[in-house]
């Protein structure tokens, strides 16, 4: 959107200052004066002209320095939420991961207690046994 703004208000100031140019240019060639008069009414105009070029320019640079702060804001904000949410992902997966290690931690002991139980159990008959 703010690509489409500044290639708007580039275009309008080239037209503008096109279509200034060209009228003055005209007006002042059919106009009857004289050479000295049409020197100093050319002299005249380009520097309005002129003038009117570096206020449109001024205001073009100043509306630029705009949209790309603008951006910048943006594109800070983006880039904030991103690491927000990837702080947020991280903490979730660290919780799921200590509960499978947690979980894990109880099943091997499950599974030591059983083995030993097994163990114990082969013991007590052999010892009967023998």
């Amino acid at each position: 959107m703010a690509e489409e703004n500044a290639g708007m208000a580039k275009g309008l100031l080239i037209g503008f200052l096109a279509g200034s140019v060209v009228g003055a240019v005209i007006a002042l060639l059919y106009a009857p004066k004289s050479g000295k008069e049409l020197r100093r009414d050319i002299k005249e105009k380009a520097s309005d002209i002129k003038d009117d070029v570096s206020e449109k320019l001024k205001f073009a640079r100043a509306k630029a320095v705009d949209i790309i702060n603008e951006g910048k804001r943006m594109s800070d904000q983006i880039v904030s939420d991103a690491k927000d949410e990837a702080g947020h992902i991280l903490h979730d997966a660290e919780k799921m991961l200590s509960g499978a290690r947690e979980r894990a931690g109880e099943e091997t002991g499950k599974a030591k207690a059983a083995f030993r139980a097994g163990v114990d159990a082969y013991k007590s008959e052999k010892a009967k046994s023998s």
